[in-house]
């Protein structure tokens, strides 16, 4: 038997750490890391994981290994912020990462970022510039800059970035891989530096959405530690509907977009049409407004609180001078003016949740243009505040967004992003997979009540709507126990109910099950019509679900149609 310390397969836990360190050498991209572990410290934790598989354990992400942005915690490594007289080595980690190793995934280090999470291109870092995964002329966004070189150039599965303006998305999109941005609070900022606390979260960035999707699933949940943190609401929607209504900006708003954007954001929208998307034209204009106060409003006063009196204190300490600059113009602003802007704020958010009345999400370009590293260098502020025209917004509104990737002009990197409002994270995700065309992920598979329907809440039957108005998410297929009859009810629009009869002389009849929210569930009991009831039924499988019945009245009243084998062959005439 082969001891896990010596295992050369990929697929195990020891056998990805060394695959990920070859190709780190292979690789020779020293800009992407400020503290890169050896390659000995890894593989003890793999070993570790691998004895816990073998304990029997349920670990969701043994056998991947992930990056850490240089501003968020973990034990026993420095966190710097890329200031090298900043760095301190904490006592225990940051929530998000504890939640990661516990389900099996090995930390390999910490990544370069723009100095104290200020900035959106890369470059701002005494650790050096950060190029971009597929185009190494250009950026690779930032402020997790590292982070999302790291996963484009296939050294970690994950990483784990910040997001206050952007930072977890536009690297996503320059480096060709899929950034999720939860809702402010989901994921426990405690053990992360701030840039703006108010303002930031956790993100992910991975190669797929289902992988960026099951790692942030892993991190979410409250943390009593963390005054900012939140806990999803009890009516919170677990699915996007099947055909999402998806707002894009009206053409007078991208004209910040290069040509070439221009062109490539057109071709977005064009597949979310062909993805069975109800495309509409919409007015952001006070959402864009509303971005402009992150660095040009008085709440960039939040980066003065977070870093200011260091680097006022410390004007020897390798300071980026745009990150300098920045951190000591916010101390001047006054409190009248952070209320005026709190005020503007306000009235962005109202327009926002007027927006999305009507609306499942917005579909945005990620950012403007896809910059030269050259060109950042010659004009490090004004390209900055230009790619942060979209993302800005997003975390000052409380909104939660997910970007992907999707094909650009030759020569740069292009993604789109989904914006949903706050704790609309699955609604935005599921949207963004199918712009992908690719399968999604379950950001909340344990929670949740389980439904089966049997008849007209049945995909492609008249009710089914309610469901998706309610947010409820299709698990799969499932049939009853055999001791269930279905009666035709009279009714409008026609409708089944199914009878419990414990005296064998049922069948097991086909159905769906889906999950839907506590206050979803509640709403859906209220609107119930005489005479369907909701109760307890065990699954075929032994699955127990809430599910369809109806009175023993109306049982008697309407036609027995068990015969049929379920409402969908009761309507097409055939017997089973």
């Amino acid at each position: 038997m082969t001891h896990p310390s010596t295992s050369t397969d990929s697929s195990t836990p020891t056998g990805r750490v060394r695959e990920a360190f070859a190709r780190i050498d292979e690789c020779g991209r020293q800009e992407v890391w400020i503290t890169l572990r050896s390659e000995s410290d890894a593989m003890a934790d793999a070993v570790a994981v691998e004895r816990r598989l073998a304990a029997g354990e349920e670990l969701p992400l043994a056998g991947t290994v992930f990056a850490v942005k240089d501003n968020i915690d973990v034990v026993g490594l420095p966190t710097t912020a890329a200031c090298p007289e900043f760095a301190y080595v904490p006592q225990v980690s940051s929530p998000a990462v504890t939640r990661l190793q516990a389900a099996g995934a090995v930390v390999l280090g910490k990544t370069n970022l723009d100095q104290f999470a200020t900035g959106l291109v890369g470059t701002r870092s005494p650790y050096g510039v950060v190029r971009s995964a597929t185009h190494p002329d250009r950026v690779s966004g930032g402020s997790s800059s590292g982070s999302g070189a790291a996963v484009g150039l296939g050294l970690v599965d994950f990483a784990l970035g910040t997001d206050t303006a952007g930072s977890g998305r536009v690297p996503a999109a320059f480096n060709g891989v899929v950034g999720i941005k939860p809702t402010l609070g989901l994921v426990p900022t405690r053990g992360v530096v701030p840039a703006c606390a108010d303002f930031d979260c956790v993100t992910v960035l991975a190669p797929t959405v289902g992988l960026a999707g099951r790692a942030m699933s892993i991190m979410i949940g409250p943390d009593a530690d963390d005054p900012r943190s939140r806990v999803r609401p009890s009516d919170v929607p677990l699915s996007a509907p099947t055909r999402a209504r998806v707002g894009v900006p009206v053409d007078g708003q991208l004209e910040t977009l290069s040509d070439s954007y221009r062109c490539s954001f057109a071709a977005a929208v064009e597949r979310a049409a062909e993805a069975d998307m109800e495309v509409v034209r919409v007015d952001i204009a006070p959402l864009l407004d509303a971005a402009t106060l992150l660095y040009d409003g008085a709440l960039v006063a939040e980066r003065f609180d977070a870093v200011g009196r260091f680097v006022v204190s410390h004007p020897d300490a390798a300071l980026d001078p745009t990150v300098a600059s920045i951190v000591r113009a916010s101390e001047s602003k006054p409190a009248h003016e952070f209320v005026r802007d709190m005020g503007t704020l306000a009235a962005a958010k109202h327009h926002a949740e007027r927006l999305f009345a009507d609306l499942d999400v917005l579909l945005l370009p990620t950012a403007t243009e896809h910059p030269l590293i050259a060109d950042v260098l010659a004009e490090p502020v004004e390209i900055n505040r230009r790619l942060g025209t979209f993302t800005n917004f997003c975390n000052l509104l409380d909104l939660a967004s997910v970007a992907v990737p999707t094909p650009g002009e030759p020569g740069e990197s292009f993604g789109v992003m989904t914006v949903a409002p706050a704790f609309g994270d699955q609604v935005a995700l599921d949207v963004a997979a199918r712009i992908q065309g690719v399968e999604t992920a379950d950001l909340a598979p344990e929670e949740g009540i389980g439904l089966a329907v049997f008849g007209a809440h049945l995909r492609g039957q008249p009710l089914h709507h309610q469901l998706e108005a309610l947010g409820a998410r299709f698990e799969r297929p499932v049939a009853t126990t055999a001791d269930y009859l279905m009666v035709r009810l009279d009714s409008v629009p026609p409708k089944p109910g199914l009878v419990h009869v414990p005296d064998g002389s049922g069948r097991s009849l086909p159905g769906e099950l889906y999950r839907i929210s506590a206050a979803g569930l509640g709403a859906f009991l209220a609107a119930l019509p005489a005479p369907m009831a909701l109760t307890s039924m065990t699954l075929a499988g032994g699955t127990v679900a809430v599910g369809f019945t109806c009175t023993p009245a109306a049982a008697a009243a309407g036609v027995d149609i068990t015969e049929f084998g379920g409402w969908r062959a009761f309507l097409g005439g055939v017997p089973a």
